[in-house]
């Protein structure tokens, strides 16, 4: 089976086809790095040729409002019209726990608009909602850092180990 991981070359996306790959599918790493670029279109449609399933689990380079926001809205229709045009026929898309209970979140905001363009889309879909990944702790520790200070945000977070990869993998064929 010919699976597209969208953000394949990334932290998750990685993982994922090592995973995919050692079941026997013809797992596709799909990143800018690979040639596609999901903001403009280029190599979507090359990448997406004979898929059956593309998986989604890619992530905005920016985490400011407005640039998250435009991300997932346009890199998601650019998917999704690229695998209605190849004919394929699941969409596995990672998303975030909770995404509707934290709309005052821009990035949480940017989520539930990826899953909406994916639940009035055409193409069959899955999305799996998983807690923050333990190994992104460093990152949000960084991000909390203000003039030499950490503020601790007043939310909770239960960070998943990179087994999360692997609860994907039957997902997706």
């Amino acid at each position: 089976m010919k699976i597209v991981v969208i953000g394949g070359t990334g932290l998750i996306g990685s993982k994922l086809v090592a995973k995919l790959a050692a079941h026997g599918h013809d797992a596709v790493p799909a990143s800018p790095g690979t040639g596609v670029n999901t903001l403009t279109g280029e190599g979507l449609t090359e990448a997406l040729t004979g898929a059956d399933v593309v998986v989604d689990v890619s992530n905005s380079p920016s985490f400011e409002d407005t640039a998250v926001l435009e991300f997932f809205e346009t890199s998601t229709r650019n998917i999704l019209s690229a695998e209605a045009a190849a004919g394929v026929g699941h969409h596995v898309a990672l998303s975030v726990v909770g995404t509707e209970r934290l709309a005052e979140s821009g990035y949480m905001r940017a989520k539930i608009a990826q899953e909406k363009l994916i639940k009035n889309s055409s193409i069959p879909y899955t999305i799996v909602h998983a807690t923050q990944f333990f190994e992104f702790a460093a990152r949000m520790a960084t991000a909390a850092l203000r003039g030499g200070s950490a503020r601790r945000s007043h939310r909770s977070s239960s960070p998943v180990l990179r087994g999360t990869a692997e609860q994907a993998r039957p997902l997706a064929g």
